[in-house]
């Protein structure tokens, strides 16, 4: 589970100072003095009763203008721009009876779907009695990451996060499935930014099965990938095919060979994208393009 991280001190700081000291640490969440030294300015910062309130209400009366929509969820709240390495977030989790939880559904806030992060981030409880998690433990480096792939998920424990409680979700190791807060509540975080990422998978979990559901993490790469090709133009095509063949990322691999296969007439040309992916020399790419050509033969 998310390490724990007991820091005793009840001085606090301004959300400006916060952002100004995390920035000059250059946090690395592998390394526990670095992470003893960001998650210090976050308990500080967690002290502030008042910081939050007073972003929001500016916010909300027009008197500053923030990103609130973070590209994590509709709760997610910017609170910095990315400064260095990491940038800071409050994180608004509905109980059950609010209004928006009732209008948007549980998993608008990501309750009941388990994941992990490709990415480290420090959390505090700020506000109320926090979301609780189911956490998991799992082997990122034994897995492919197709969909049905079995990945030995360990549970360790059900707990919240109430306020005070501060904690280090690790990058590919910690696994959750959040439940819904009892009352409303808000979670700081210290989002550990490394552009290396974005070609780390995030995946979706069945936790009764224990396997790997689908990929969570959104990639433009992909997208961008699949309209040039769609489009028509040779050199797209040429490109993708590149992108197949020597990618070190799997999932823009498996993309390239979906979008060939998407513009290729249904049969043996189709057919034949897909044997070109089982010899790509990806496990996961492999494990897909046969599942594809049994559904196109059943």
């Amino acid at each position: 589970m998310p390490q724990l991280l007991a820091i005793e001190d009840k001085a606090s700081c301004s959300l400006p100072e916060a952002i100004e000291a995390l920035a000059a640490l250059d946090f690395n969440p592998r390394d526990a003095d670095s992470t003893r030294a960001a998650a210090a300015w976050l308990r500080r910062l967690s002290n502030n009763r008042d910081f939050l309130a007073s972003v929001l209400t500016d916010r909300l009366t027009g008197k500053s203008v923030g990103e609130v929509d973070s590209g994590y969820g509709p709760q997610a709240i910017t609170l910095s721009p990315v400064r260095g390495n990491m940038f800071l977030r409050a994180n608004i989790w509905p109980a059950e009876h609010d209004l928006c939880f009732r209008n948007s559904g549980a998993s608008t806030f990501v309750y009941g779907v388990p994941h992990d992060h490709n990415f480290s981030f420090l959390t505090c409880g700020y506000l109320g009695p926090g979301y609780a998690s189911d956490y998991y433990e799992y082997d990122y480096e034994a897995v492919t990451g197709f969909p049905g792939e079995k990945v030995g998920l360990r549970f360790v424990e059900r707990s919240a996060l109430e306020e005070g409680r501060l904690m280090l979700y690790r990058a590919h190791r910690d696994v959750h499935s959040q439940l819904p807060a009892r009352s409303l509540s808000v979670s700081l975080n210290v989002m550990h930014v490394d552009p290396s990422f974005a070609w780390y998978d995030q995946y979706g979990f069945d936790l009764e099965r224990g396997e790997v559901t689908r990929v969570l993490s959104p990639n433009a790469t992909e997208v961008f990938l699949r309209a040039a090709v769609a489009s028509g133009s040779l050199e797209a095509e040429e490109f993708a095919r590149w992108i197949g063949r020597t990618h070190p990322s799997e999932r823009l691999r498996l993309a390239s060979f979906e979008a060939r296969a998407g513009t290729a007439e249904a049969g043996e040309r189709r057919d034949a994208v897909w044997r070109d992916a089982e010899c790509s020399g990806s496990r996961m790419v492999a494990r897909v393009a046969s599942a594809r050509r049994r559904e196109a033969t059943a």
